[in-house]
C-alpha cells in the first residue's frame, strides 16, 4: 500500500525545499517540520491502550501506544527526517543503516548497520527522503527483516512510480507514505523534477 500525504502545510514545506534558492539551513528546517506531518500519517495506525492520569482536576482516561516503535533513518539524507519524527515519538529508538550505491556494478552495498536491542515485534519506519528506483529502501527492507520487527513501514518526502511499483509488488505488507509522486527519474536516477540531492543540501556538501 502507499499514501500520499496530501496537506496544504505539507505542499507549501515541500515547495520551500524544491526550491533552487533555500539555503542548507532553511531545507534542513523545512525537512525537519515536514516531518513532523508526516509522522501523524505514518503512525496513524498505531494502537494505543487506556492510561489512566491525575489531571490538576481529577482523573482522566488517557492513551498509550502499545508497540514500541524504531525510527531507521537510510544513511546519510535519512538523518534529516529523525529529529520531526523523534519530537512526535519521543520514545522512539533510532537505528541506523548505511548504503551506497557501487558505480560500477550498480549494486547496493551495506556499509553500516546497527539497531536498538528490542526492536524485534516493534513498529519500524524507514526514514528515506527519496525513493528513486527503490533499490535501497528494498535493501533496508531485507535488513531488517532479519530482525523480525511487527511492521516495516517507509516515509519518504518524493517517490516515484517505478520506485513504488517495485518495492509494492515484492513486499505486500509494506506500507509507503510519501509527499508527492513525480514524474521520471534522469539518467543519474535523480528524481525530476525532485529536489537535488537531498543529502548535499541538508550537510551543505556541494
Amino acid at each position: 500500500m502507499y499514501k500520499i500525504i496530501n496537506h496544504p502545510l505539507i505542499k507549501v514545506k515541500l515547495t520551500k525545499m524544491r526550491d533552487k534558492n533555500t539555503d542548507s539551513q532553511n531545507f534542513r528546517r523545512s525537512l525537519l517540520e515536514l516531518s513532523q506531518f508526516m509522522a501523524f500519517a505514518v503512525t496513524s495506525d498505531f494502537t494505543t491502550k487506556t492510561k489512566m492520569v491525575n489531571t490538576p482536576i481529577a482523573k482522566a482516561e488517557g492513551h498509550q501506544l502499545v508497540d514500541k516503535v524504531v525510527l531507521v533513518p537510510i544513511l546519510r539524507a535519512g538523518l534529516g527526517m529523525v529529529d520531526g519524527f523523534k519530537i512526535m515519538l519521543p520514545d522512539a529508538a533510532i537505528g541506523h543503516i548505511g548504503l551506497y550505491r557501487n558505480e560500477k556494478t550498480a549494486n547496493i552495498v551495506q556499509y553500516y548497520c546497527k539497531m536498538p536491542q528490542d526492536i524485534k515485534g516493534a513498529n519500524v519506519i524507514v526514514l528515506d527522503p527519496m525513493l528513486a528506483t527503490g533499490h535501497s529502501i528494498d535493501k533496508a527492507i531485507s535488513i531488517l527483516q532479519k530482525y523480525k520487527p511487527k511492521s516495516i513501514r517507509i516515509a519518504c518526502v518524493l517517490a516515484t512510480a517505478e520506485g513504488i511499483n517495485f518495492i509494492t509488488k515484492k513486499y505486500k505488507n509494506i506500507d509507503i507514505y510519501t509527499c508527492s509522486i513525480d514524474k521520471t527519474l534522469t539518467k543519474q536516477k535523480y528524481i525530476s523534477p525532485g529536489l537535488g540531492d537531498a543529502g548535499d543540501r541538508i550537510f551543505k556538501t556541494k
